[in-house]
């Protein structure tokens, strides 16, 4: 089989070789399984090197990229000291294959193999160790599955991986964060509450148009108010991209005018992140690995698990920073699009000021709708054949987070059967958000604080505070599938349920 590569994709493979984004690409003649590698690593962080984890493809970096219409068939090999299981995150393999302790299979134990077949679907996607310490360690990476056109369009592909970090070892952070012992980040108290139709007084002097009634994300400040929130539960070292901090980001080679697919995971415990590209305009694309109509704008929000693909159109010259801006804080990262001879200027790891909470009136998550492309799963419009109302609680003191009221091993599954339609409604009663992921499904936005429109396709939906988000899905593979919040200490304490599909 053979495929025309257009100049900009020869020089984007070229120069990926030798990117740390450069995900390994594999061949479409695939005869034996890909090799991936659960394993310890050593980075540097602020000139100190740090004992992480990762996982390790054949080629020696962290990640898979497959080529359209390739299986992805993967032995998984346990290196580490203690035992481990990966989730594909966003994909939908068989539930035996899902990756979640003991749901059905056990958790790795060192030196064993374990092999992966399915088909998967297009798009960004990463993978994670699905136990708390572990994804907290950095035992996670990006995975690519290229649709026909990443292949034949005139665009390079840059891949960013966002963690947070700290040199502590995670139980000892994950101890910290719950037992309440730890620094909460109070820097946020004066974030505005959503007042009854779920805006909360946001500027939106920064949207724009784009002449197609595409409105950009160049937002604003935020209105007075006084409820109380937790936009963060702990202090981390370090905020990564690429496993690095910007005192020494990744500088990416790119052409001048050039189009770029920048691939964004946040992959991080427990930070949401601004996406910023500075004064280049991007056109956000797809959410979660599915499209959305085109949404033009500077900066982006992404909560926990979630991803961004955002198209940039390049001015003729320079070096262009995008950068991860925290929640409420003035911590950032990123990395640097240099074309040839472009001045790079250190750029500080603390902004001027703090950036705001991220979509409290959902206001980005109204702005989305569902584009969908070839191969990729669809919602066809058809009657509700059940409903469930999920109510999401918890405080800081004690640091307790639940579903409806229960935690992991108290709790009372969600029912359906196979092929039902099915609605399910976050109504987020903490003062935290809660980024919640299904197992097993994608799901459609369909109403956000009593809206009902088509909205994005996701696998993670952000709940802000004191809000109701209801996403519909068709229920798959008869199974006991994971319900829960992607932030890692809310998870480890027990906020997850499961929704038991029968047949």
């Amino acid at each position: 089989m053979t495929h025309d590569l257009t100049r900009r994709g020869f020089l984007a493979a070229s120069a990926a070789l030798a990117a740390t984004t450069a995900l390994p690409r594999m061949s479409f003649a695939q005869s034996a399984p890909l090799s991936l590698t659960a394993t310890s690593r050593v980075i540097e962080v602020g000139g100190r090197a740090a004992s992480v984890m990762g996982l390790t493809n054949g080629l020696g970096g962290q990640g898979l990229i497959l080529d359209p219409g390739q299986r992805f068939r993967v032995d998984l090999t346990n290196t580490l000291a203690e035992e481990t299981i990966i989730h594909w995150h966003g994909q939908i393999p068989p539930n035996v294959q899902d990756g979640v302790p003991n749901l059905p299979m056990p958790l790795l134990q060192p030196g064993e193999t374990r092999s992966y077949d399915y088909a998967p679907m297009p798009g960004t996607y990463w993978m994670h160790s699905h136990v708390p310490v572990q994804e907290m360690s950095l035992l996670a990476a990006p995975l690519i599955v290229r649709r026909p056109e990443d292949l034949t369009s005139d665009r390079q592909e840059v891949v960013m991986f966002l963690h947070d970090f700290s040199f502590r070892p995670a139980a000892e952070v994950l101890a910290e964060i719950t037992q309440g012992a730890a620094h909460h980040d109070m820097g946020a108290m004066d974030a505005p509450a959503p007042t009854p139709d779920g805006m909360s007084g946001m500027n939106h002097s920064g949207m724009t148009t784009d002449g197609t009634g595409h409105m950009g994300m160049a937002m604003g400040g935020m209105g007075a108010g006084g409820m109380v929130m937790d936009l963060n539960d702990f202090e981390f070292d370090a905020y990564l991209a690429n496993d690095r901090t910007l005192a020494d980001p990744e500088v990416i080679a790119v052409e001048r005018k050039g189009l770029v697919l920048l691939r964004v995971i946040n992959a991080a415990a427990a930070t949401v992140f601004w996406i910023d590209t500075g004064g280049v305009p991007a056109r956000l694309v797809a959410v979660d690995g599915h499209g959305v109509t085109p949404v033009t704008g500077t900066r982006f929000g992404l909560a926990m698990a979630q991803r961004l693909d955002l198209e940039i159109d390049l001015p003729d010259a320079g070096a262009f920073p995008i950068l991860a801006l925290r929640e409420g804080a003035r911590q950032r990262t990123g990395i640097i699009l240099a074309t040839a001879g472009a001045e790079v200027r250190r750029i500080d790891d603390l902004a001027e000021v703090e950036s705001s909470a991220f979509d409290l009136d959902l206001a980005q998550e109204r702005l989305l709708r569902a584009a969908p492309v070839v191969g990729a799963p669809t919602l066809a419009p058809r009657p509700v054949d059940r409903t469930h109302m999920i109510m999401l609680g918890g405080a800081m003191q004690p640091y307790l987070w639940t579903i409806n009221g229960q935690v992991w091993g108290n709790h009372t599954p969600l029912t359906a059967k196979t092929g039902e339609r099915v609605h399910l409604s976050f109504h987020n009663m903490s003062m935290m958000g809660h980024p919640m992921h299904l197992h097993g499904h994608v799901f459609q936005v369909v109403n956000i604080n009593g809206q009902t429109f088509d909205g994005a396709i996701r696998d993670t939906v952000y709940v802000p505070p004191m809000s109701m988000v209801t996403v519909a899905l068709d229920a798959g593979e008869a199974a006991r599938w994971m319900l829960h919040c992607h932030h890692m200490p809310h998870l480890s304490i027990g906020m997850m349920t499961e929704f038991a599909v029968s047949a």
